[in-house]
């Protein structure tokens, strides 16, 4: 992986887009998940192309420090806000769409990346572990879809982009995860169809092995196992966190105008992988970073015997 600048510092040069200076100028784009990882890293790109950012997430101090960056790294861009909500409580996200259409005035996308899991087998669920992984990553999409379709969409247009991830064919060792981004797809064709006639388009990103922040709140057991899973897939190594954000900003920007209900896999071809087919080491990849302060999870880095 390429070096990346400190993120308590601004990066010598903006975010490094394939797509057009001043894409979303005027636009304002809601970005669940906001305080890192993947949704740090799109509010990035998005802010790059001059959109204004409603982010939103639980933490607020995150929340912060990432409104800071923007206004270092972005200075066209400015009155991005930030909004501290638990998407799964419905009267905070009522609220806190409601406070966005107040001080915003509009809302023309919603990137649905908030959201959350923890291995385990399960036979090792608890109820309360199952209910908080799908409350958070089915439940919180749907309140947040809703809320912005019935005050401002339905009436207005707008394009929404949820969260999947790799469950094509099950998620051992995610059940619960897997189960809810499994509603999530469903959730994300209905809406396609339902909300489509007010020019609502819906539409779903399934990352596969992200090379993101977030791989380092797991426990070093399953950090040992997903450093070895880039030899599963064909391309022969993680994804960057640039790369995921791209495909969620192309689907929320005009050049989608006709994509509606449809999931783009940024998986490297993982799910392409055959038992039959032995996965030669790689000769060659092209790697896309263009987020100046991305740095990839410390425990994904080999370790030494």
């Amino acid at each position: 992986m390429p070096a990346a600048s400190s993120s308590t510092s601004p990066p010598a040069s903006g975010y490094r887009s394939v797509f057009r200076e001043g894409l979303f100028a005027g636009k304002v784009i809601i970005v669940t998940g906001a305080g890192s990882g993947l949704g740090r890293c799109t509010a990035h790109e998005l802010a790059s192309l001059g959109a204004t950012l409603a982010l939103v997430g639980r933490s607020e101090d995150k929340l912060k420090t990432v409104q800071t960056e923007l206004a270092e790294d972005h200075r066209h861009t400015a009155g991005h806000k930030i909004y501290s909500c638990d998407i799964r409580n419905e009267q905070q996200v009522r609220e806190t769409i409601a406070s966005i259409v107040a001080d915003l005035h509009r809302i023309d996308g919603l990137f649905n990346c908030a959201g959350g899991q923890f291995p385990a087998k399960l036979e090792k669920i608890s109820l309360n572990g199952w209910d908080a992984v799908v409350r958070n990553n089915l439940h919180g999409t749907f309140l947040m879809s809703r809320e912005c379709y019935t005050q401002w969409m339905e009436h207005h247009g707008g394009t929404i982009v949820n969260m999947l991830a790799d469950i094509w064919g099950g998620m051992p060792g995610m059940g619960h995860s897997g189960a809810a981004r499994a509603g999530v797809w469903n959730f994300t064709e209905t809406a396609a169809c339902e909300w489509g006639h007010a020019g609502v388009r819906v539409n779903a990103v399934a990352p596969g092995w992200i090379a993101s922040a977030g791989m380092d709140s797991y426990n070093e057991d399953y950090q040992a196992l997903l450093r070895t899973l880039k030899h599963k897939v064909p391309l022969q190594r993680f994804g960057t966190e640039s790369e995921l954000a791209s495909a969620a900003v192309f689907l929320l920007s005009e050049a989608s105008a006709f994509i509606n209900g449809t999931v783009i896999r940024v998986d490297g071809g993982v799910p392409n992988a055959r038992h039959s087919w032995p996965l030669p080491q790689a000769e060659r990849t092209i790697e896309y970073n263009g987020f100046p302060r991305y740095q990839p999870p410390a425990g994904l880095q080999e370790q030494t015997p």
